[in-house]
């Protein structure tokens, strides 16, 4: 059993900054693709970013130059550094990870609960 658990959201005035972090824990062996994405009301969910084992990294046009993830292997944590926030932002972020627990065993994606980001004035 794999565990991810978000954590950092919260309420925020436009042009604010946020940090999203996720921790995966449970039955590790090794982590392959992690990535941040986000669901707003009524709509579906979308990639925000992701990043590989090494440390490439992709974004929706929508946050380039404005967020940056970043990932630490050790404590296999993934986070998300939110900058220029703006309203359109607003939605529950979820992180997931691509794990397996030995390298006999298949990539399994996992999933967080969400964090509420909520970009208002």
């Amino acid at each position: 059993q794999v565990q991810l658990a978000e954590s950092g959201g919260g309420l925020v005035q436009p042009g604010g900054s946020l940090r999203l972090s996720c921790a995966a824990s449970g039955s590790i062996g090794s982590i392959n693709v992690m990535g941040w994405y986000r669901q707003a009301p009524g709509k579906q969910r979308e990639l925000v970013a992701t990043i590989a084992t090494g440390d490439s990294t992709n974004y929706a046009d929508s946050v380039k130059g404005r967020f940056t993830i970043s990932r630490d292997s050790a404590k296999n944590t993934v986070y998300l550094q939110m900058n220029s926030l703006k309203p359109e932002d607003t939605a529950v972020y979820y992180c997931n990870a691509a794990i397996r627990d030995s390298r006999f065993s298949p990539w399994r994606v996992s999933w967080g609960q969400g964090t509420q980001v909520t970009v208002s004035s």
